[in-house]
């Protein structure tokens, strides 16, 4: 009797586990309607009170202050085992020295939904797929679970996803609307794809310049997983995509990464011919730019791929091209099927993904794979936030602690050139753990198997950050140190002034906050020396003479420059070489007040990259306004308006408000297409070309183009197509080193060109930066447009009235990752006056 009750009480304390509840059973409207991200989080936790499989970890927080949070989700063995089982796979791959006490290897498989905001049949599915792999019942996934780790993240935008479906929550009602008229339909700007700052963060990998992006690779970093699950959305009458990728591959793409997208492939195939359902595989998604879901995690070794189910624009459900009506409980059920077959896939390959991720790590170490086996960075201020990337990527770099003379590759010059390693400069070498993604991040030409591809073509971070930088075929044999020799700063008791180099975005932000105290700062415009201290254009003087307001200067300033630590104290006045500070060449830089539009026809993720630069990268404010309403508010209240890219539709009244804002004095920063709003209108002198020439030559050569056309194939219209165009490839552009726009930029810009838009030098305008004739260029530009580019300007600044218009052909905030575009739009911002 004893012995039997004991059973019944044992049988009821794990009811609970043997009724798991579904979200079906948790969330009534779960498939009908979106869920709140407080409803995810309840379920999750939910499920974490109620198994013994699952284990929670919060990693951080948005911009907009929601949690973050993965689940690990195995056997309770192995999450009871779970740091041990980490440490010995991390030591196995080269992350760690430390030898753990146990050798305990299993198969690691991360999951990440909803990188998208609206893509909200990936944070659904989650919860499904949660589900399936904790279902006492389910038996098949628990045998998976014996051998294998998986880290789900639920939804790695929040934000985003809070902003799409609170707004379609909020425009539904109780019936549906696949008709795609109903505005369920018709997403509002700026759309919940972007997080808080309108970023793509799935652009953002690599880069790490968001926040969420940041907080999540901290603990990518500290599991290394061996297969990465990217869960996307699209178009909602497109076929479900799944592995395997499109070319172009990455060269550094390995043949085992390849070999299991084959059997992914051929494994979901199968779930999907028995149901019927529509798909494709090898189109459209590449691996080869590096900062996706998919391609940032296969040079970190695993096996990085994207899934993707239509659904973008569809709501609770929609009326296909096929007649049939596209549901969220589809989309649940496709993206289930998908990405639990990954998780069997992985788990019944386990043994082979672990001696694959090993050799991965030991084969790319002890022989890197690329042209060059170490890399030198010369001491510079913007390799400060250089080594932050690196840091964050995990990355080992140091600093050479001795000089030597050597030979190698410049990127600058592209090409062999004799230089000194000199002591401060930084030193990369390609033989260590994060090898591969280093020799990405570094190689100055990447190959491109295939022209069609899906994003930008070339990224190399010495011309992204504007720093001299050599590239050596051998492993170099230097004495370096783990960081550099921090000078000491000894405050003198009086000051004549503070120097500040203008060389990186701290000193934009050191600006920015100095002008916010009503600080008077002034910068250089001609080379100076003042004993050992040497200016060059664009760096900032504080006079005491300036600021006799302000209460303890020499102690007050050393305060504010905390985070500027190659600052320095001048003592006289008096030049020793170039002119003193009391004369004409140093200008006190005016305090922008900065307007920038917002709005339906404003790009949002370029938007988002000028007010994420505005409220993070330097701290400044600036009004945001919906164009719509420009009418509304009187423009003399600022000095500065921002146009990111977009398609202007102002009236007519609107123009002639900003017309009058420039002629009295406004400065106005237009970037792409928002350059249309002064293309050919009187009073400005931007028209792409220059001369009649010019007009007849490229019209001449469009009409060669056209008739040359008509014996082509219809078939091959596509991959014609981009000859005209650039996905994105690195520009060699000469620099009028005089002009404010260009200070401290270096002899030479390299900008990123995105656009086939181009203007030739223009007239009677500051071609402040201009592709020459002959230029160097990399990555893929169409053949057609890479013809018409040389002796086109970038970045030009146009005298109107007392105003002026800066023109920004190109976007020097892309992804905010181009650092020298940063330091470039701070020029615009607050040096050219």
């Amino acid at each position: 009797m004893k012995k039997l009750l004991f059973a019944f009480l044992l049988a009821f304390s794990l009811s609970g586990y043997a009724q798991l509840k579904s979200p079906a059973d948790f969330l009534p409207e779960y498939g009908k309607q979106v869920s709140f991200y407080h409803e995810i989080e309840a379920y999750f936790k939910y499920l974490k009170e109620n198994s013994e499989y699952i284990k929670h970890e919060s990693y951080g927080f948005t911009s907009q202050g929601r949690s973050l949070n993965v689940y690990y989700i195995s056997t309770p063995e192995n999450l009871k085992n779970l740091e041990a089982i980490r440490d010995y796979h991390l030591y196995s791959i080269g992350m760690t020295d430390k030898k753990p006490a146990a050798e305990t290897e299993k198969a690691i498989v991360w999951l990440s939904f909803n990188v998208h905001g609206n893509e909200i049949g990936a944070a659904e599915s989650s919860m499904k797929v949660a589900y399936e792999l904790l279902n006492p019942q389910n038996t098949t996934t628990k045998q998976w679970l014996e051998n294998t780790i998986v880290i789900l993240d639920p939804c790695l935008n929040p934000d985003g996803f809070s902003r799409y479906g609170n707004w379609l929550r909020d425009i539904s009602g109780k019936n549906l609307h696949p008709e795609l008229t109903d505005r369920e339909h018709i997403e509002p700007w700026p759309g919940g794809r972007q997080n808080h700052y309108a970023y793509d963060l799935n652009r953002d990998w690599a880069w790490q310049t968001q926040v969420e992006t940041q907080q999540r690779m901290v603990l990518y970093n500290r599991w290394m997983p061996e297969v990465h699950v990217d869960v996307h959305e699209m178009g909602y009458n497109e076929p479900y995509f799944f592995p395997p990728a499109a070319e172009p591959f990455h060269d550094f793409i390995t043949k085992p990464q390849r070999d299991f997208h084959n059997v992914i492939g051929e494994n979901t195939s199968k779930k999907f011919d028995a149901e019927g359902w529509n798909y494709y595989t090898r189109e459209r998604f590449d691996l080869f730019y590096p900062s996706y879901g998919d391609t940032y995690p296969s040079f970190n070794g695993a096996i990085g791929m994207t899934y993707e189910q239509g659904g973008i624009g569809a709501g609770r459900a929609v009326l296909m091209q096929n007649g049939n009506i596209l549901t969220l409980q589809d989309r649940i059920n496709h993206h289930t099927v998908a990405v639990l077959t990954a998780v069997e896939t992985a788990s019944g390959r386990k043994e082979k993904l672990i001696a694959d991720f090993k050799a991965y790590f030991k084969d790319s170490r002890q022989n890197p794979k690329g042209k060059y086996k170490t890399y030198v960075i010369k001491n510079d201020g913007k390799a400060e936030q250089l080594a932050v990337m690196l840091k964050q990527n995990n990355i080992q770099f140091a600093y050479a602690d001795e000089t030597k003379k050597l030979s190698g590759y410049h990127y600058q010059s592209d090409k062999e050139k004799a230089f000194s390693v000199e002591s401060g400069d930084m030193i990369i070498q390609a033989s260590q753990p994060k090898s591969v993604l280093t020799q990405v991040l570094f190689e100055p030409y990447q190959r491109l198997s295939d022209s069609l591809t899906y994003d930008i073509t070339a990224w190399a971070l010495p011309h992204a950050f504007g720093i001299e930088s050599y590239a050596l075929k051998n492993a170099l044999v230097i004495k370096t140190r783990e960081s550099k020799i921090s000078n000491t700063k000894v405050l003198p008791e009086t000051a004549y002034a503070f120097y500040i180099p203008w060389n990186n975005r701290t000193s934009a932000k050191i600006a920015a906050s100095l002008l916010k105290k009503n600080v008077k700062v002034r910068y250089s415009k001609k080379n100076s020396a003042f004993g050992d201290i040497k200016l060059n254009m664009g760096d900032l003087i504080v006079l005491k003479s300036d600021n006799t307001k302000l209460p303890e200067f020499e102690k007050t300033m050393a305060g504010l420059l905390v985070e500027k630590n190659d600052y320095s104290v001048i003592k006289s006045g008096f030049s020793t070489g170039g002119t003193d500070l009391g004369g004409e060449n140093f200008q006190l830089l005016k305090a922008p007040k900065i307007l920038l539009l917002s709005g339906k026809n404003v790009s949002p993720t370029d938007f988002g990259q000028v007010w994420f630069y505005m409220d993070q990268i330097i701290d400044y404010p600036v009004s945001i306004l919906d164009a719509d309403y420009l009418g509304m508010i009187n423009l003399t209240d600022y000095n500065t308006l921002i146009l990111a890219d977009g398609w202007y539709d102002l009236s007519d009244s609107q123009r002639k408000s900003i017309d009058d804002f420039i002629s009295k004095g406004g400065k106005i920063i237009a970037i792409q297409n928002a350059l249309s709003l002064f293309e050919n209108r009187e009073g400005y002198n931007l028209t792409q070309f220059a001369t009649n020439e010019e007009k007849d030559a490229a019209k001449k050569q469009s009409d060669e183009e056209a008739l040359t056309s008509r014996f082509k194939e219809y078939q091959k219209m596509e991959r014609r197509s981009v000859s005209n165009g650039v996905p994105g490839a690195i520009i060699e552009n000469v620099l009028d080193k005089t002009h404010p726009l260009s200070y401290g930029l270096g002899d030479k810009y390299y900008s990123l060109k995105t656009s086939d838009k181009y203007f030739k030098v223009l007239k009677n305008v500051w071609n402040v930066a201009y592709v020459p004739e002959n230029y160097k260029s990399y990555g893929f530009i169409g053949a057609n447009l890479k013809k018409k580019l040389g002796n086109t300007v970038s970045f030009a600044v146009e005298p109107v009235g007392r105003g002026k218009v800066i023109y920004m052909v190109d976007n020097p905030l892309f992804r905010g990752f181009w650092e020298n575009g940063n330091l470039l739009f701070s020029n615009a911002l607050f040096l050219v006056d």
